[in-house]
């Protein structure tokens, strides 16, 4: 009995070249489009794919989302589905008007009035497509099995007839209507922004704040004054109602400078004075317990908030 013998295996492998040689192996036998031609005639799967925006490289909530979006087409698709795989590309919103009005220098709608609207697009739609080659060798680097020649753009024209013509059949279905919502805007754009959008430039500041005291006319004893503190000093003459959180702390304390007596939150309490010896707490209070408390501007009361 004779022995067998086996070529030797590396075990230096690079699983990234091995990857490479896959992709370089479906690019040259044409793997992807042999699906597509091997389904044709079948009942089609259509499979509707949110597209990125193009003002941007790719990134690992991208690459995630991705794979997922590559699974579902390829497992309908050995289901004997014929399923289409258009890439897309978003072209509109903030992110490209943002680099547009950096690009050509203009800041807000007045500016972009005044030197055309027109001007302005076409700078946009210079710009939108700035990264499409990064994207194609990402999304290829992944092994996901997309069109990138026969791609579509939100602003296609035909796209944009097909958005307005779904548009009118659920107007025509009177599944429009008109409400009221508290959004995010941006008033340099002149347009409200989804959470992303907003939280993209969320940054912190430095407010102008000040603290006013009313003086109590009920619920304590004596001379003492309520703490209220606000970002918004211009809206003081219009204020009706001091807020007082139901299940906030706060404390009836008294400065040991000045002998004054102050309501305050006790978590503030390190917002006003540098150490213990500063003052001396004299009551505690739940917020809930302040309701209807009078202070010495007239209608002006503790309401729960």
């Amino acid at each position: 009995m004779s022995e067998k013998t086996f070529d030797p295996v590396s075990n230096k492998l690079s699983f990234p070249e091995m990857e490479r040689d896959v992709l370089a192996i479906w690019e040259a036998d044409k793997t992807f489009e042999a699906s597509l031609k091997q389904r044709e005639g079948q009942k089609e799967f259509v499979f509707y794919d949110g597209p990125p925006f193009a003002t941007g490289l790719p990134h690992y909530g991208h690459l995630l989302a991705g794979t997922i979006k590559d699974i579902i087409p390829r497992y309908h698709t050995m289901r004997g589905h014929y399923v289409s795989r258009r890439f897309g590309w978003d072209c509109h919103g903030l992110p490209i008007e943002a680099l547009a009005q950096e690009a050509l220098g203009l800041s807000g709608t007045a500016a972009i009035q005044e030197a055309g609207i027109d001007v302005f697009n076409e700078k946009c739609r210079s710009m939108v497509l700035t990264y499409v080659e990064e994207w194609r060798r990402t999304v290829t680097r992944m092994g996901r099995w997309v069109d990138f020649d026969d791609d579509y753009k939100t602003m296609d024209v035909d796209y944009m007839e097909t958005i307005w013509w779904v548009f009118q059949q659920l107007w025509n279905q009177d599944r429009i209507y008109r409400a009221h919502r508290i959004m995010p805007y941006s008033w340099k754009l002149t347009t409200p922004l989804s959470n992303f959008e907003a939280g993209s430039n969320y940054k912190e500041v430095n407010d102008p704040s000040i603290t006013v005291r009313l003086r109590l006319t009920s619920g304590v004893e004596g001379e003492a004054y309520a703490l209220a503190w606000t970002t918004t000093p211009w809206t003081l003459p219009g204020n009706l109602a001091l807020c007082a959180g139901p299940d906030i702390d706060y404390v009836l304390v008294q400065d040991a400078a000045s002998t004054d007596r102050y309501l305050i939150a006790e978590a503030r309490l390190g917002a006003y004075h540098k150490s213990e010896d500063e003052y001396e707490i004299l009551e505690r209070y739940k917020g809930r317990d302040l309701e209807g408390w009078g202070t010495g501007r007239e209608g002006t009361r503790f309401q729960h908030c």
